[in-house]
C-alpha cells in the first residue's frame, strides 16, 4: 500500500466531497486498491473494503489511530489508542479469492456476506426493515422471511462469521461510571475525516505559497512536503 501524493490526495478529496458515505468508501477502496475494476468494488465483502482502508490509512496517516468515543451511560468522552497492524491481525491476504463475497448455509437458507452496494439499497429504510431487505439480498437459496427468531440468530451469527473483519467492535471500560461498552471503528469514515483535514492543510499552504511566490496550485503540490514546509517557514518569518 502506498502514499498517497499532495495532488492525489486533493483530488480523492474533491471527488469524495459530494457523495454518500458509502459511495464515498468505495471511492476510497479504489484508491487503495487501483488494481480493483472500479465498478467492481461495491461489490467486494464488507470487510475486504475495511482493510483495504486501514491500510491506506496506515500507509498516509501512520499505522497508530488515536480516537476518543462518549461513554453511552455517563457520556464521558473516553480516549482510545488504536493500532492498525492489531485491527487486522485476523484478516485474510487480499487475494482474487478474499475479494469473492463468501456464501455458508445456514437455517435452511444459502447466504452471503453482505457488500457496500448492499448496504446502499437499505440505507433509507428504517433499521428493522433495513434488516429484512438486507439478508433478502444476500439470500441465495431459501425463504428469510419465514425464518423464526432463533433461525435469524443463526443466520446473523453465520453471516458475522463470513466476514469477521466486516464489523471491528472492541470492548470499552469507562474510567468515569465504570461500566462496559461496546464501540465500532468505521474505518470509511476515520480515513475521510483524516484525508479532509490533511487537504484542508494543504490548501492553506497552497493559498500562503501562491500569494507570496505566485506559484500555481500544481507547481506548489508538485514539491515534496519538507521543501514545501521550509519554504512556508520562510514565509512566515517574513511576514
Amino acid at each position: 500500500m502506498r502514499a498517497l501524493d499532495a495532488a492525489e490526495l486533493l483530488s480523492l478529496w474533491d471527488r469524495g466531497m459530494p457523495r454518500h458515505a458509502l459511495d464515498r468508501a468505495a471511492l476510497l477502496a479504489s484508491a487503495a486498491r487501483p488494481d480493483w475494476p472500479a465498478d467492481a468494488v461495491a461489490d467486494l465483502p464488507l470487510g475486504t473494503i475495511g482493510t483495504s482502508l486501514l491500510r491506506l490509512r496506515a500507509a498516509n496517516f501512520g499505522p497508530r489511530i488515536d480516537a476518543h468515543v462518549d461513554c453511552r451511560h455517563c457520556g464521558q468522552r473516553l480516549a482510545l489508542a488504536l493500532d492498525v497492524a492489531e485491527l487486522l491481525q485476523d484478516a485474510p491476504p487480499e487475494t482474487a479469492s478474499t475479494c469473492a463475497p463468501p456464501e455458508t448455509e445456514v437455517a435452511g437458507l444459502r447466504v452471503r456476506a453482505p457488500s457496500l452496494r448492499d448496504l446502499a439499497a437499505v440505507a433509507e429504510l428504517a433499521p428493522a426493515d433495513a434488516a429484512d431487505a438486507l439478508l433478502a439480498r444476500c439470500t441465495l437459496a431459501g425463504q428469510p422471511a419465514a425464518l423464526d427468531a432463533d433461525g435469524r440468530t443463526q443466520v446473523d451469527e453465520a453471516l458475522e462469521a463470513l466476514d469477521p473483519q466486516a464489523d471491528l467492535a472492541f470492548s470499552l471500560n469507562c474510567v468515569a461510571c465504570g461500566r462496559q461498552d461496546m464501540a465500532q471503528l468505521d474505518a470509511g469514515a476515520l480515513l475521510w475525516d483524516e484525508l479532509c483535514a490533511r487537504a484542508s492543510a494543504l490548501l492553506q499552504q497552497v493559498h500562503q505559497l501562491a500569494r507570496h511566490y505566485g506559484w500555481s496550485e500544481a507547481q506548489i503540490l508538485a514539491l515534496p512536503a519538507n521543501r514545501r514546509a521550509h519554504y512556508l517557514a520562510l514565509v512566515e518569518s517574513t511576514s
